[in-house]
């Protein structure tokens, strides 16, 4: 969850600041001298923050996971614990065929683990103290396993470049809001380019696009999850990979979250939440695996 919404966010937060950097250099002009939309320039333009957008997110992703939950990179092992988690990484990421990836360990009650990275030879792998105290040690080998299977698969990279395509729409569209409101609204015949209306329009257009739009996003995180699960599966065994999932349905009971994370509760159900569910249904998991998908 933290991996997919930390993207999000940061993608979000790119764009509002391409968009009002582009603005103050006043190179973001999409109309002709008469005040006619300019569509091809529009849609470059769309196009060229949308996936700048994505691309410095996706670069940005390690860093922000760290700093966000203040994960400790395991530099030197200095316990049985670390020294387990580092070997069991390595074993995993060696039979999965990809590049060692960092592992951390950050503090956090919640029974929670994430990889991240912009190169599948370059990733992050963070587990939280929670994860630790809460897992047998087969079930943290599952987790880990599920997690080296995002990095194997290449889930980050794919992520981008959904988020480019989305965000490109998600762009377009705003401008286009703006322009409308300038001209039905204001008044403003655009021959002297969008007023500060139209950028206001705007930027509110694509924070609530962009935020809609997130519910692609969301679906294409659901469907990797279970591929992710499989990959667990086989690096680290089918039943572990379900212990793994019933421990963590044990340990997530939505009813005791604060009202405003239940959209985000990794065992949520159901409803409008279920569009902006980064995860399937711990139920639905576990099934798909015993069903031997």
């Amino acid at each position: 969850m933290k991996r997919i919404f930390l993207f999000v966010l940061t993608n979000i937060a790119v764009l509002l600041v391409i968009n009002i950097t582009l603005r103050l250099l006043g190179v973001d002009r999409v109309l002709d001298q008469s005040g006619a939309i300019n569509f091809n320039a529009l849609m470059v333009m769309s196009a060229v923050i949308g996936f700048s957008g994505s691309i410095i997110s996706l670069l940005m992703s390690k860093w922000m996971a760290k700093m966000s939950v203040g994960a400790q990179v395991i530099e030197n092992p200095q316990d049985p614990t670390e020294r387990w988690l580092v070997e069991t990484v390595r074993r995993q990421a060696d039979a999965a065929g990809i590049g060692m990836p960092e592992v951390a360990i950050y503090d956090a009650p919640d029974v929670n683990a994430f990889a991240t990275g912009w190169n599948r030879n370059a990733a992050l792998v963070a587990v939280s103290t929670g994860l630790l105290h809460s897992m047998s040690r087969e079930e943290a080998e599952a987790v880990l396993a599920h997690e080296v299977s995002h990095v194997a698969n290449g889930d980050m990279v794919t992520l981008a470049l959904i988020q480019g395509v989305v965000n490109t729409f998600v762009v377009f569209f705003a401008k286009l809001f703006g322009i409308l409101v300038d001209r039905v609204l204001l008044k403003n015949d655009g021959r002297n380019g969008p007023g500060i209306g139209a950028f206001v329009a705007e930027i509110a257009a694509q924070i609530v696009l962009g935020i809609l739009a997130s519910m692609i996003v969301m679906w294409f995180s659901r469907q990797r999850e279970f591929r992710a699960d499989a990959g667990g599966a086989n690096l680290a065994g089918r039943q572990k990979m379900i212990a793994a999932l019933e421990r963590l349905k044990a340990n997530h009971e939505v009813a005791a979250m604060p009202q405003n994370m239940a959209a985000m509760a990794i065992s949520s159900q159901g409803g409008f939440s279920r569009l902006f569910m980064t995860h399937p249904p711990l139920e639905e998991r576990i099934a798909a695996l015993r069903a031997g998908r």
